[in-house]
């Protein structure tokens, strides 16, 4: 699955648009983890346990966003993006989402093919 920010995949031509596809996850740290962030927090700098947290996250919702595009019938996503927001205080939601596409090789004027 090629996914890229752009709108455009240099060297593939796009044939058909399938429209917007999205991963979503929500997460929670633990209670332990809620308590160590907590207090890291108080010394300041970096909470490892929520940077972990949001990495693992976005690594799920791209996961998800790969599955829902190839359920629709793509083999590319561009103009990916992240999202975040909380929901309550200890949860946060991640959703990367994109426009589903199918992309081939652009041979035409002796475009570059990037596969």
């Amino acid at each position: 699955m090629i996914i890229v920010t752009t709108p455009y995949i240099p060297g593939q031509r796009i044939t058909e648009t399938k429209g917007l596809i999205f991963g979503l996850v929500v997460r929670s740290r633990g209670v332990g983890g809620n308590i160590m962030a907590s207090l890291r927090s108080l010394g300041g700098g970096e909470i490892h346990e929520y940077t972990s947290l949001l990495e693992d996250s976005r690594r799920q919702a791209i996961d998800r966003l790969v599955e829902n595009a190839t359920v629709a019938g793509c083999n590319a996503i561009i103009s990916m993006r992240f999202d975040g927001s909380e929901i309550g205080a200890t949860m946060s939601e991640i959703v990367a989402y994109g426009t589903g596409v199918v992309a081939t090789p652009d041979t035409s004027a002796g475009a570059p093919v990037v596969e």
